[in-house]
């Protein structure tokens, strides 16, 4: 049994940072994402998930990998998954991650107009 527990994709908050200046709410909401990526061990989680020759990572691999616990693991990709930046799928006991490629892109066409 599989089951997606993860926020819906969705574009990001704004147009680019170069086209217009932010409202409150936009710059807000934009740096909620920020903050989720603004950690060394949430960048090492997203990069080696990104780097896996599978595009996805199990939740029991990560505390080898990063050299922390396993709740310290789950409480960054907790994080990651509220920001909308990594996808978690159920698969029996442990929890699979992937990257969400759509918000990434999102965010990189906020943060530089000439990302396509």
């Amino acid at each position: 049994m599989f089951i997606m527990t993860s926020p819906p994709t969705v574009s990001l908050c704004c147009s680019p940072l170069a086209t217009a200046p932010l409202s409150e709410q936009d710059a807000d909401d934009l740096a909620g994402v920020l903050r989720a990526l603004a950690d060394p061990v949430r960048l090492r989680l997203v990069s080696l998930i990104y780097a896996s020759a599978s595009d996805e990572v199990c939740a029991c691999d990560f505390p080898a990998l990063v050299d922390r616990k396993q709740s310290t693991v789950s409480h960054h990709l907790s994080q990651l998954v509220k920001a909308g930046l990594i996808n978690r799928e159920q698969r029996g006991k442990w929890a699979w991650f992937t990257i969400d490629e759509a918000r990434f892109a999102s965010l990189c066409r906020v943060l530089d107009t000439r990302c396509g």
